[in-house]
């Protein structure tokens, strides 16, 4: 049963919120920067007013034991190597659904985001061991080459309007294979020696994990014991135990919710309506969980936790430093802060854009960006913000006064990348407006969500045919969302005359009993070429739509209507349902309305400043690609 829809943004049966994840996942992000900002602030007043009692609490020891065996570490130890394991399982869960269901499942676009990610650490690097030659200072090198996500993209929001969404998902990959370097660093790189029996433990760990999951084990229980263990077993060995989080990340599956999966959950929800047992009780909720996948579930669960916890927590831990004139005096005449900087604010852009170049010249143009040169620059400034990983290596590499210097490194980073990326934008801004739209979209083909092309000779279309943009719809004439969203298109329509619409059926027969013979009726009005006038009825009559109220309709706009009773009768129109039905579920389709704008789904409000603003997009794109 449906409720009364309140907002541009609802679906019915898949009522997940309108955003997508990967847009819930960088809303968070962004929303987590000022968090992060305000922790790091709070840790330099408080190292400042109070340096003693700042380094005492982090330094208290605490201790775990069961029976004879214990673990002793500092406070922030434990959120260092102890709850930063959630923040990088976090990172692997991301990675994992890119590569299921996101940017990066067509596998020829995790190459740019490989080599320019790739690129991206190792000029860093190469300019701070440049400028640390012969200091004693190399070992630092680990902390010069990793961006900081929730900060980059919090920039972006800020000194990013007017750039393409597409830059967003570009940063994001950029730090996907970015943090995965870094794990791989710090686990060898920054790891004290290794105990190898201890290793064996947690590898063998790793390999129950992927055996229960072989055998179909959903209880999440044992893979936190699993990973427990091998967490552990980590820590004994010497290697960072936070690469188990990415580890169980990267093998936490992602897939989409089917429609058959939610009408299965519909299903037991309406027996448990009728007898509420606690046994049905149990089915309906194991039903429910097993339609969305594991990995959707753990980030839906940690992500706001280590956005708003984790992280910032470990900014408080991490970021306190003393400072005074003198001290800031010496830190710019230092190496390894000089080092920092110059890695981050000069090398990070020159290795992503100088990769990214590269591999588009060395493909003869196959490998493209996602975005424009300008955009994709802009991208590369941002990425010039280390923090997180960047303070977790310098803890590692770094004790005493050069472990301040690492820290005002750093920290130095967040203001001259935020200027740097501020010029890169306004200077876009300054450009013509065809090469603006040239330097911000580029030519690289977008991923097709469309698993059934636009057909002119069969879809049911308003709007010129040939037009540049093209908006479909999955409907359901009993669901409500669908009938908030019809005003909305006609005003669509009626702004752009270079809009063409196309509407798909995908009765949601579970919940709404009268969808399927609605779709007919709408079929069997085309059969007498009015299924415009038909569609529009039923929209605006969705609480009349029994069999005796769709003969009424067709007899409202002028159909023959004993031939429309013999096509009901018949069903004549059920095949061709059906054929929609089928192309949504070859484009995952499970909740109505569904859009989809030149072939990409549309993840937001569909009111007609969100629809407005995703045609423009689209047809600015289009544009730029003629």
């Amino acid at each position: 049963m449906s409720r009364e829809p309140d907002a541009y943004t609802g679906q019915t049966i898949c009522a997940l919120g309108s955003r997508s994840p990967l847009r819930a996942f960088l809303h968070t992000e962004t929303g987590g920067a000022a968090l992060l900002v305000a922790a790091a602030l709070a840790a330099l007043v408080w190292a400042n007013v109070a340096p003693a009692p700042y380094t005492s609490f982090w330094d208290t020891r605490l201790s775990v034991h069961f029976g004879t065996y214990g673990i002793s570490l500092g406070l922030r130890e434990w959120v260092n190597s102890g709850l930063m394991t959630f923040f990088f399982l976090v990172v692997g869960l991301e990675a994992r659904r890119e590569f299921d269901m996101g940017e990066l499942r067509e596998k020829k676009r995790f190459a740019m985001p490989l080599v320019a990610g790739f690129s991206g650490m190792i000029v860093p690097i190469a300019l701070y061991l440049a400028l640390n030659a012969g200091h004693g200072s190399e070992q630092g090198w680990g902390a010069a080459m990793s961006t900081d996500t929730a900060f980059a993209l919090g920039v972006l929001a800020v000194v990013g309007r007017g750039m393409p969404p597409g830059l967003r998902v570009f940063i994001l990959l950029l730090t996907v294979v970015d943090d995965f370097l870094s794990l791989g660093v710090i686990a060898f790189a920054y790891s004290d020696r290794i105990t190898v029996p201890a290793l064996v433990v947690a590898i063998a760990a790793l390999a129950l994990v992927l055996l229960v999951r072989r055998l179909g084990v959903r209880h999440g229980s044992v893979y936190a014991l699993l990973g427990v263990v091998a967490w552990i077993a980590l820590l004994e060995s010497g290697v960072d135990p936070v690469v188990i989080g990415l580890a169980l990340g990267l093998l936490t599956y992602a897939y989409p919710a089917s429609r058959v999966d939610l009408e299965h959950a519909s299903g037991l929800f309406r027996l448990f309506r009728e007898q509420p047992t606690p046994e049905l009780g149990r089915s309906v909720r194991a039903g429910i969980a097993s339609a969305i996948s594991p990995n959707d579930r753990l980030q839906r669960i940690y992500h706001p936790w280590t956005s708003y916890v984790v992280v910032p927590l470990f900014a408080l831990a991490n970021a306190g430093i003393e400072i005074s004139g003198s001290q800031l005096a010496h830190a710019f005449t230092s190496p390894v802060t000089l080092g920092i900087l110059v890695a981050y604010v000069l090398g990070k852009p020159l290795g992503i854009v100088g990769a990214c170049a590269l591999a588009t010249l060395a493909s003869r143009g196959r490998l493209r960006l996602p975005v424009g040169w300008g955009a994709a620059t802009a991208g590369g400034a941002l990425c010039g913000i280390g923090f997180t990983v960047s303070l977790l290596i310098a803890t590692l590499a770094f004790h005493g006064t050069r472990l301040i210097e690492a820290k005002i490194g750093i920290l130095t980073t967040l203001l001259c990348s935020f200027v740097t990326a501020r010029l890169v934008t306004a200077a876009i801004g300054l450009l013509p407006p065809p090469l603006r739209l040239r330097a911000l979209l580029g030519r690289a083909e977008t991923i097709v969500d469309l698993a059934v092309p636009v057909d002119p000779a069969r879809d049911h279309i308003r709007g010129p045919h040939q037009a540049p943009v093209t908006v479909v719809e999955y409907g359901d004439y009993e669901c409500p969302y669908c009938g908030q969203a019809e005003p909305v298109i006609r005003e669509l329509l009626a702004d752009f005359g270079d809009v063409r619409y196309v509407w798909r059926h995908l009765p949601l027969t579970d919940v709404h009993i009268h969808a399927q013979l609605a779709a007919e009726a709408a079929e069997a009005a085309a059969r007498q070429g009015r299924f415009w006038d038909m569609h529009d009825l039923l929209l605006s009559h969705q609480g009349a739509l029994r069999i005796e109220d769709l003969h009424a309709h067709a007899a409202a706009i002028g159909l023959d209507t004993e031939r429309f009773e013999r096509d009901m009768r018949a069903h004549t129109g059920a095949a061709r349902v059906a054929e929609d039905v089928e192309s949504a579920d070859l484009s995952t389709v499970a909740g109505t309305p569904t859009f989809f704008i030149n072939g990409r789904r549309h993840h937001g409000a569909y009111d007609l400043a969100g629809l407005t603003a995703a045609v423009r997009a689209a047809r600015e794109r289009a544009s730029v690609t003629m």
